[in-house]
């Protein structure tokens, strides 16, 4: 097996089979669209959001550190841009973040008002999740990205 593909996989693994419950609960709260599924897809999307944010700031914080000897920038980290990834990886996790913003806006867009009619929706929670991905995204390439060495400055 490629060694690009075994690198990081838990992350990989975990940016997929979240995305795949945060895309079952919401589409299930879109149908179904009683006061249970609504909590369901609200709650999911909420404890996601969580779990994006932690991920997010354990990127960061691996970044930084990183940043004192290799050149690393915020595309490269959190969108997975250019060498540092490889597009076996890339390929995957990009397909996750843009499945999260797309069923995040066809849910939310499918139903823009609540039960009872009033403007608004719990959907509109799942905007939130979006933030997994890019959490995701930037723990995999801190962690196992290969960035070019940081350019010293003749000073």
């Amino acid at each position: 097996m490629n060694s690009d593909v075994t690198v990081g996989r838990a992350i990989i693994r975990t940016q997929l089979w979240l995305t795949a419950v945060f895309a079952t609960t919401a589409i299930y709260a879109a149908v179904v669209f009683n006061t249970t599924a609504q909590w369901v897809g609200a709650v999911t999307a909420m404890v996601l959001f969580a779990v994006g944010v932690a991920a997010f700031l354990w990127a960061f914080w691996t970044a930084v550190q990183r940043s004192r000897t290799e050149d690393i920038s915020v595309t490269q980290l959190f969108l997975l841009v250019g060498e540092p990834t490889p597009a076996t990886v890339r390929r995957p996790m990009l397909i996750a973040l843009a499945v999260q913003v797309i069923v995040a806006t066809a849910t939310a867009l499918a139903r823009p008002n609540g039960p009872d009619g009033s403007p608004g929706s719990s959907l509109a929670v799942g905007f939130l999740v979006p933030m997994l991905g890019l959490g995701l995204n930037g723990l995999w390439a801190a962690i196992h990205g290969r960035f070019g060495e940081r350019a010293r400055r003749a000073d």
